[in-house]
């Protein structure tokens, strides 16, 4: 029995194991409860008649790097529609408040071959995207069986996963042989996909360079401009468990010299911000929390924001970012967003998920590295004490996202015979 067929009767044997998985996902508010014949492969909407792109992004920062390909995508087709599937509710909410028209999303199916068929002959694409690095192998390998042309765009792949899929080099390789063109971020992932089997590979850069400064609500900025009233803040943004400790102890120590301190702290998941509230509460802090509309008042030391798609707002408000995910093997998470914002960035000791920006950051003294508590204390308490130093950190940091914006276009050039190709609206007459 060959690898695919192994995986496929675990996978289609495993339906009792996979609605049970799926059901306790929905108990914990991680899957949408009227949105969750989706992930069974039922789509919700009616697939629009013309030529289809899909593009599927896992989360919430592949999706976002994602965004401004699909503005490119849909000014060179004016008949194409682009179907987005993630994974994830955070992911859903952000793509509904941000795609464009002639855009929508679903969530992905389960990768068991029957809901995949079903997602599959429902919404028929012309032409798949895959973005970065998640793969699922009934999808991939139903989509090209079908002769759907499949492009994986900002791929990457770190050292441990090609040394875990090297235990099944068959495997893998027919997985990355359906991908007509493999377009990575660095050089050195594009040898590790080409090492693992994958044939047309070529290396154009990170798409998240490309991305659009995050949208602020101007309103809400002004109002929250005045509550904060010359407070020295710092934000944590993105943040995991055990980093929200660090920022509390971060907090007070550099209160000792800055005591009308506002910090902060916005979980990467939004749903964990009552449990970070109570922490830090118990700490003795006082803290607000946005989604109960709490507004920062000066008795407040910290502010909890656990609300989706305000991360732009929060970016404009803190002249000062801590990345989250990058303490405790998370991998980091994306400091161009806080750069393109005017934020200085810190961030911790792990950056594999952005390595070669945190690179590029650190080569033009766009960031500052901290190693735990203390180091984050000083690190803030020196940059708000000096802000002309965090003015030209930010500024260089600026300048590297700003010089590898066009990374966007030369993806574009990559994928424009695919989208040519695709047929045209006339072709749909009486579907």
């Amino acid at each position: 029995m060959t690898g695919l067929a192994l995986y496929r009767c675990i996978t289609s044997l495993g339906r009792p194991f996979i609605n049970y998985y799926l059901h306790r996902r929905m108990a914990q508010g991680k899957e949408h409860p009227e949105r969750f014949s989706e992930r069974q492969g039922q789509a919700s909407r009616v697939r629009p008649i013309g030529p289809l792109a899909w593009i599927h992004a896992a989360s919430v920062g592949e999706a976002q790097s994602a965004l401004t390909l699909i503005h490119h995508m849909l000014h060179r087709r004016t008949d194409l529609h682009i179907l987005v599937t993630t994974g994830t509710i955070t992911s859903a909410k952000i793509m509904s408040d941000r795609l464009p028209a002639r855009s929508f999303h679903q969530f992905v199916p389960v990768d068991r071959i029957g809901w995949v068929r079903r997602f599959l002959d429902h919404w028929d694409p012309d032409f798949a995207i895959w973005v970065e690095s998640e793969f699922w192998p009934n999808l991939i390998h139903e989509t090209a069986d079908r002769n759907i042309p499949i492009a994986l765009v900002n791929g990457r792949i770190s050292r441990k996963s090609v040394a875990n899929w090297r235990q099944a080099p068959g495997f893998i390789r027919g997985v990355l042989s359906c991908f007509r063109l493999c377009l990575t971020q660095t050089e050195e992932e594009a040898s590790r996909f080409k090492g693992l089997g994958a044939t047309r590979v070529i290396c154009h850069g990170n798409l998240k360079y490309s991305a659009e400064p995050l949208p602020v609500d101007e309103v809400e900025w002004d109002r929250m401009s005045a509550e904060i009233s010359g407070r020295p803040v710092w934000l944590a943004a993105s943040t995991h468990p055990g980093e929200e400790d660090l920022a509390a102890e971060a907090h007070l120590k550099i209160k000792t010299t800055h005591p009308d301190l506002l910090t902060i702290i916005i979980p990467r998941h939004p749903n964990r911000g009552p449990e970070v509230a109570a922490m830090l509460t118990a700490r003795g802090l006082k803290v607000g929390l946005r989604s109960k509309g709490a507004p920062i008042d000066s008795n407040h030391e910290i502010h909890v924001a656990n609300t989706l798609g305000e991360l732009g707002l929060f970016y404009r408000l803190a002249s000062i970012a801590f990345i989250g995910g990058s303490m405790f093997d998370h991998g980091g998470h994306n400091p161009l967003e806080a750069a393109q914002l005017d934020c200085t960035v810190l961030h911790g000791p792990d950056m594999a998920n952005f390595r070669t920006v945190a690179i590029e950051l650190k080569a033009a003294h766009g960031a500052v590295e901290v190693t735990g508590t203390a180091a984050l204390a000083e690190a803030v308490a020196w940059l708000l004490k000096t802000p002309e130093e965090a003015v030209e950190i930010a500024k260089s940091a600026a300048e590297v996202a700003a010089k590898n914006y066009a990374v966007v276009d030369q993806v574009m050039e990559s994928l424009i015979p695919f989208l040519d190709a695709m047929p045209h609206e006339d072709s749909y007459a009486g579907a």
